[in-house]
C-alpha cells in the first residue's frame, strides 16, 4: 500500500520538473525594438563583446552559472551557449540549458544593446571611426528554478558592463541589469522562455536610463544618416 500511495507524489514531481536529464536547448526571441525614424543623437560601433561570466562547480545558489560537468573543462564556445541549469523538484542540478548551436550569449547580448541604442536615437555602425565605440562584458546571463510544491518560479537575469571609448579620448563605463520572473507547472521551454522575455525588455529599459551615463558623443550630421539594416554586427 506505501508504494501505491506514492505514485501521485511521483506523478506531480515528473509533471513539475519535466526531462531534466541531458541537456535541453531552446533560442530566446529578442522582441523587435521601437522604431526610430531618424538616427539623430550620434552613430555607435560595437567594437566587441566578451562572456565574463563566472561558472562554479555545484554552487548553493542556483543563481550561481554551472553546468553538468567540470567547469575548468568547459571550452569557450560551449559556456557562450549555456543560459540555465535544470533542477529537481527538491532543488538538486540536473542537466544544462543551452542556445542553438547558431546562437550565442555573445550575440544575444549584443543584439539587446544595439537595439538599445538605436530605441535611445543612435545609429550603429559597423564602422570603427564612429563617433563612439563601445565594448560590451557580458556578466550575468542566466536563468534557474525555484520549487514550490505546486508550481515552479523561473527567474532569469542579464547583467553587461558597457565602456565607451569616444573619440576625443574619453572612456565611460555603465552596468546594464535586467531581471525576469515567471510562474509554471511545468519546467517547459516556453516557461524558461517566458522568464528571460521580461528579462530583456527590464535590460533595454535600464540601457536607455543609462545612456546619458555613457557619455555617448553626438555627430552633426548624424540625423542625415542612413540607420544600419537591423542585424546584429558580427
Amino acid at each position: 500500500m506505501k508504494s501505491w500511495s506514492l505514485i501521485p507524489i511521483l506523478a506531480l514531481v515528473a509533471l513539475q520538473t519535466g526531462c531534466v536529464v541531458g541537456r535541453r536547448t531552446f533560442d530566446l526571441p529578442v522582441p523587435a525594438a521601437a522604431v526610430v525614424p531618424e538616427a539623430s543623437r550620434g552613430s555607435v560601433h560595437i567594437a566587441s563583446v566578451t562572456d565574463d561570466r563566472k561558472f562554479e562547480n555545484k554552487p548553493s545558489d542556483p543563481s550561481v552559472p554551472s553546468i553538468d560537468g567540470d567547469v575548468s573543462k568547459m571550452s569557450t564556445a560551449l559556456k557562450d551557449h549555456m543560459i540555465g541549469r535544470q533542477r529537481n523538484t527538491w532543488g538538486h542540478a540536473m542537466g544544462d540549458i543551452s542556445l542553438p548551436p547558431d546562437e550565442s550569449v555573445t550575440r544575444k547580448a549584443r543584439v539587446l544593446v544595439e537595439q538599445g541604442l538605436r530605441s535611445a536615437g543612435y545609429r550603429v555602425t559597423d564602422d570603427p571611426k564612429a563617433a563612439n565605440s563601445v565594448a560590451i562584458s557580458v556578466n550575468e546571463f542566466w536563468a534557474w528554478t525555484t520549487p514550490g510544491f505546486v508550481s515552479l518560479t523561473f527567474e532569469a537575469k542579464i547583467g553587461c558592463a558597457l565602456t565607451v571609448h569616444g573619440t576625443d579620448g574619453s572612456t565611460h563605463t555603465a552596468m546594464v541589469r535586467g531581471y525576469g520572473k515567471n510562474s509554471g507547472q511545468v519546467g517547459s521551454d516556453g516557461n524558461w522562455q517566458e522568464a528571460y522575455a521580461p528579462a530583456f525588455a527590464d535590460f533595454e529599459k535600464n540601457l536607455g536610463s543609462a545612456v546619458d551615463q555613457l557619455g555617448l558623443a553626438g555627430t552633426l550630421h548624424a540625423a542625415s544618416s542612413h540607420p544600419s539594416s537591423g542585424e546584429p554586427s558580427q
